[in-house]
């Protein structure tokens, strides 16, 4: 087990909490907090091979301990602080647009969809603004802490909270549709893991390193398949959470969980397609031919997304605590502990660019843009970045 777990891991059973806090640390160090066992690597020499510029950037206020992600329509960038502050930002020049200061902290967000922007609390509020304006839609109350960015679309809003509830709520007024609940082990890590929608299906990773797939009409299982089987002797040992990001399009469905497996399945029937021994807090992204994930000591894999053939993996990033992959066209994107995003090329893995931020860690899931991407640190620094195949510049 990753020592940095362990040693926060143990800090939670003295307590007595039956969660582990993966919120201040990767998992207990990422903002600084908990105690590290291990030194992440140096970052090594390289020549760039594409350059990476910055377009503009702008403060939302710190989002640490909890793990915030900015959101898109299209046209306007909308993220989110712990102290109450969000904001609306012109994509493509950096302009604030418009602001709600909602004068409680929040713990979640950002959900972008259905003409709405949604942030939730760790007093199981969601509440919902109109994307134009900022302005107050509607507000719902649900039971436990949320720690993952709602998802909108197709006339709901799909909730998570970390009592191991999802509830699917109506775009329009935020009216409870149906709520589904499961049971957890006795302890798992704190935070929830993301979710991803479709027309038909909701599909979620769980504590015990369960991947189900819920219909969207009314919350019934359509299937349910483990990614991981916890095993060993103590509870701290059969942790097996998925908390990280799913990758998911119409024909399969992957996901990766701690001191587990990363795996794929058919969308449809939850019939397994490959999975491979992996350890991995952050999840997965996927593109047309290759699935990418990132362990927990921040190695970052690519396989073969149809067979699972091990393609490359790039280790020099070593215990610096890397967040989920983007894939970018030719590229694939990591941040890391110190606000640092690497560019890694997608046929091997080598390195490509890097680009610093404000030294906040990169741990949420990146934005992927037209030419470029967008990410938000634990200082809350959002940073849109552009990559650019010329006048390349050595970092």
């Amino acid at each position: 087990m990753n020592p940095i777990v362990i040693a926060a891991l143990t800090a939670s059973l003295l307590s007595g909490c039956g969660t582990m806090d993966k919120m201040g640390g990767w998992v207990g160090g990422w903002f600084g907090g908990g105690v590290a066992k291990v030194k992440p690597a140096e970052l090594v020499e390289f020549k760039q091979t594409v350059s990476l510029s910055r377009a503009w950037d702008v403060s939302v206020g710190s989002g640490a301990p909890f793990s915030f992600v900015p959101g898109s329509d299209g046209q306007a960038v909308y993220a989110a602080g712990k102290d109450g502050r969000l904001v609306k930002i012109d994509i493509a020049s950096g302009r604030e647009l418009a602001r709600a200061d909602i004068g409680r902290p929040i713990s979640a967000g950002v959900g972008v969809g259905d003409g709405l922007v949604l942030v939730g609390t760790l007093k199981g509020e969601v509440l919902a603004f109109r994307s134009g304006d900022l302005k107050p839609a509607w507000s719902a109350t649900l039971a436990g802490e949320i720690l993952s960015a709602p998802v909108v679309g197709y006339g709901v809003a799909v909730i998570r909270s970390n009592n191991g509830s999802i509830y699917l709520l109506e775009s329009a007024d935020g009216k409870l549709r149906w709520a589904q609940s499961r049971s957890l082990p006795a302890l798992t890590l704190r935070e929830a893991g993301s979710l991803v929608m479709d027309r038909r299906a909701i599909y979620a990773g769980h504590a015990g390193g369960k991947l189900s797939a819920l219909s969207l009409a009314n919350g019934a299982p359509l299937w349910e398949v483990s990614v991981a089987l916890p095993r060993g002797a103590t509870e701290l040992e059969r942790i097996a959470d998925i908390t990280g990001n799913l990758a998911a399009d119409e024909r399969m469905v992957c996901a990766a969980a701690y001191q587990g497996r990363v795996a794929c399945f058919d969308a449809r029937e939850g019939q397994p397609v490959w999975g491979r021994e992996l350890s991995s807090l952050s999840g997965v992204d996927m593109d047309a031919r290759q699935l990418y994930v990132t362990d927990d000591h921040a190695a970052v894999y690519a396989y073969d997304r149809e067979r699972g053939v091990n393609l490359w993996k790039q280790d020099k990033l070593r215990d610096r605590r890397t967040s989920t992959p983007l894939v970018l066209d030719r590229w694939v994107a990591v941040g890391d502990y110190q606000g640092y995003v690497h560019l890694l090329n997608r046929e091997d893995g080598a390195f490509a660019a890097r680009i610093g931020t404000d030294g906040g860690a990169i741990r949420g899931p990146m934005l992927a843009l037209d030419r470029g991407f967008i990410v938000q640190t634990a200082n809350g620094g959002v940073y849109a970045f552009r990559i650019q195949e010329s006048g390349i510049r050595n970092p």
